[in-house]
């Protein structure tokens, strides 16, 4: 079990005040580009959750949710004169539970509701980091807001992902106080909607921390059982063999080409796979060499992945967990189908771990690229890359968030492997 020892060391006299205006700053764009537009109307994304919550409460058709014409009438019917169009695809049935509880609000109470519970999350990650890293609350705030357009993409929208992240911090806190059963429900309990709690409840298995597992395993089941209990088995059925399928592939969405997905399979796609009307101009018209790129980088970063954290968990066993979090939770947004800005909020518990031990280790360097990686990730001004979509080989730079990302995983196993100790000096050495 970790418990984490990082000395609080009195700041420079400039550190704090630099750091209050670094928060200042933060918290008023993420009000006026976040909270504001995100209490004031209806954008696209939440009428996907909200109409798919509606069609359960009202008893509809919730066979029909994968019938992607059929799910955009009812969107229409649910936001007369809003501009905005959807599909229940690719989320997991159980995603027409989560704003259940609302149904009944209009909908943009609804969207206020969402946004409320949002903000109280992010205020409990704030306070959740500062415990798990440790940082003071003034420093884990602006670790937390560094993902600025993450957060006000999650709240403009209506996306969960800053609850889900919440719950992940929550799960890693109990863990490390000897609750590994609560934990575990904590990273369970929204598995079946996003994935991204998996890779914490596999490396925990791999550990042989089975309370945890048993917790996650119990939460995930529930909330299945609930799922295929309200909505009944056919949409599970349409989900398990053709959705799932799709997502997995990135087929998502109006376009699998899109550089808004930001991730390996789309920009190969778009490089290699000629298509008159979404990609005319390839950089090779090949459609072999998509799936052989995709493949041959994803397994490399796999191989490689495997390789630090066994070499982590044979030198420093009994403290290897919060580095082998951090990395997994960056490579798991790394080797993703598809991912989004608001994805981004969920290296929250990563990024804390990673830069405890970066700190604990003295390794400044280190740090100091993973959280610029981190920031640039949060601000990049992704309007000025976007011109090079679809120019041949030139597509490879509107691809940004993915490239930093590499950044990241980069400097974490170069850290691994050049600064964890040796079996022989394991017992002398600092540890994470």
């Amino acid at each position: 079990m970790i418990h984490n020892s990082l000395p609080r060391r009195p700041a420079n006299r400039w550190l704090r005040p630099a750091a209050i205006a670094l928060l200042l700053v933060l918290s008023l764009f993420v009000l006026v580009r976040g909270v504001v537009p995100g209490f004031s109307a209806i954008h696209s994304d939440f009428p996907n959750y909200f109409t798919a919550a509606r069609i359960v409460a009202e008893g509809g058709p919730t066979e029909r949710l994968y019938d992607d014409g059929w799910f955009e009438e009812q969107i229409h019917r649910e936001f007369p004169g809003v501009d905005v169009h959807g599909k229940f695809a690719p989320f997991p049935p159980s995603t027409a539970l989560l704003l259940l509880p609302l149904s009944r609000l209009s909908p943009l109470a609804a969207l206020r509701v969402t946004n409320l519970v949002n903000l109280l999350c992010l205020a409990l990650s704030i306070w959740l980091l500062a415990r798990i890293v440790p940082l003071t609350l003034l420093h884990a705030a602006v670790l937390a807001l560094l993902s600025a357009y993450s957060i006000c993409s999650a709240l403009r929208l209506g996306q969960p992902y800053i609850v889900v992240s919440a719950s992940c911090l929550g799960g890693y806190y109990l863990w490390s106080r000897n609750r590994p059963l609560l934990a575990g429900l904590c990273w369970g309990i929204f598995l079946p909607i996003k994935y991204f709690p998996a890779f914490i409840l596999i490396y925990l298995a791999l550990r042989r921390q089975w309370r945890a597992v048993l917790g996650g395993l119990l939460a995930t089941v529930a909330v299945v059982l609930a799922g295929v209990g309200v909505l009944g088995w056919k949409v599970h059925e349409v989900f398990l063999s053709s959705v799932l399928v799709d997502h997995l592939t990135a087929n998502i969405n109006h376009s699998p080409f899109s550089a808004a997905f930001q991730s390996f399979d789309t920009l190969f796609r778009r490089l290699f796979v000629f298509d008159a009307t979404d990609n005319p101009h390839p950089w090779i018209a090949s459609p072999a060499l998509y799936p052989a790129a995709v493949m041959l980088v994803k397994a490399s970063v796999l191989v490689i992945t495997v390789t630090t954290l066994v070499r982590l968990a044979r030198n420093d066993p009994a403290d290897s967990t919060a580095p082998s979090l951090g990395l997994l939770g960056i490579v798991l947004l790394l080797i993703a189908p598809a991912t989004a800005s608001y994805y981004l909020v969920l290296l929250w518990l990563p990024v804390g771990l990673l830069v405890g031990c970066f700190l604990r280790e003295r390794a400044r360097v280190e740090a100091a690229l993973l959280l610029g990686s981190y920031a640039l990730l949060g601000f990049f001004p992704n309007g000025y890359t976007a011109r090079f979509e679809g120019r041949g080989g030139l597509s490879v730079l509107a691809y940004p968030r993915l490239f930093l990302l590499v950044a990241m995983f980069s400097t974490c196993v170069y850290f691994m492997w050049r600064r964890v100790p040796s079996t022989a000096q394991t017992a002398a050495a600092p540890t994470c």
